[in-house]
């Protein structure tokens, strides 16, 4: 799996009310994916404007901190965020991101270099990211085979759903 697309980068201990305003959680249930509109409403206005589909978000320390809001990785999603690289991540945002089918890398050297709009490659299964701008190519900590396949199928949801009909065949 692969994924390419320009910076949005954040800082350290961006929580998850700071991603995902909790006066917006009523559309978790309804609409999903108008969270994406909602992304950072209050932190920095316009960002689901300026996202473009497959952008990637690059963020400090403790990334997701603060609640385990599920609907603060969805928002991220339904912006159009294809993947998520930072120096850590808050353990739940974490397994949440993984849980809706969005890879959270975690590598502190391409953070520190890269800048806002720099085009990033982030090759998952390799644990390769490649700032594309500057050439610079970094290693991650590859993911569990059963993460990969998670991701694969875009969730966990639709994870356990295969894994049910091929039990059924």
């Amino acid at each position: 799996m692969r994924f390419r697309g320009r910076a949005r980068k954040f800082g350290d201990h961006i929580d998850t009310d700071a991603i995902l305003p909790g006066r917006y959680l009523t559309d978790w249930n309804r609409d999903p994916k108008s969270l994406g509109r909602h992304c950072f409403a209050d932190f920095d206005p316009g960002f689901s404007s300026r996202v473009n589909p497959g952008d990637i978000l690059v963020a400090g320390w403790n990334f997701g901190c603060g609640s385990s809001r599920q609907a603060a990785a969805a928002a991220l999603k339904a912006a159009g965020i294809s993947c998520l690289v930072a120096k850590s991540f808050a353990r739940i945002f974490f397994r949440n991101a993984i849980n809706i089918g969005l890879p959270a890398v975690e590598c502190p050297d391409l953070v520190e270099e890269a800048t806002e709009g720099d085009l990033l490659e982030v090759a998952v299964d390799e644990g390769l990211l490649v700032n594309v701008s500057t050439g610079h190519r970094y290693s991650a900590g590859a993911f569990p085979p059963v993460v990969l396949e998670i991701l694969r199928q875009g969730g966990l949801v639709s994870y356990v759903r295969a894994r049910l009909q091929a039990a059924e065949r």
